[in-house]
């Protein structure tokens, strides 16, 4: 997939300090940032969500102390008709693996995919971070 030059890009880091199927606690760090974040319960395409910025350095030392699984992948955002997609390209045993998202006011909003994106994944867990980071995408065969 060729991305325009407007794209921005930064590549993460991210693991779990808890993961379970119905929250979990994740730590993610990018090249000057760190981030904790809360999860609850999926529930359809929708769960809560909290996220509180850290600084970069106590990040790396969560996921290098306290992490459980782990797993890196680079980030591109793309503006689509008015939506920013965040398309995900995988890297370690996720490698060749590449998921975009995007976010929604309400569960039942309209929107248009874009010809780029192949399928919806939204209800197959085995698509969620915190599982790829337990079974990766190299051992889905």
């Amino acid at each position: 997939m060729e991305y325009p030059e407007q794209t921005r890009r930064k590549t993460l880091r991210q693991g779990y300090l808890l993961s379970d199927k119905d929250k979990t606690v994740r730590v993610r760090a990018t090249e000057t940032k760190g981030f904790l974040t809360i999860k609850g319960q999926t529930i359809g395409a929708t769960r809560m969500e909290y996220e509180y910025e850290i600084p970069v350095g106590e990040a790396t030392e969560l996921l290098d102390h306290f992490s459980l699984t782990e797993l890196s992948k680079t980030r591109y955002e793309i503006t689509f008709n008015g939506k920013v997609w965040e398309i995900d390209v995988f890297l370690g045993d996720n490698k060749g693996l590449i998921v975009a998202e995007i976010e929604l006011d309400s569960e039942d909003e309209i929107f248009e995919l874009p010809d780029w994106i192949s399928r919806e994944v939204t209800e197959e867990e085995k698509y969620y971070n915190s599982n790829l980071a337990v079974k990766p995408f190299k051992d889905w065969i």
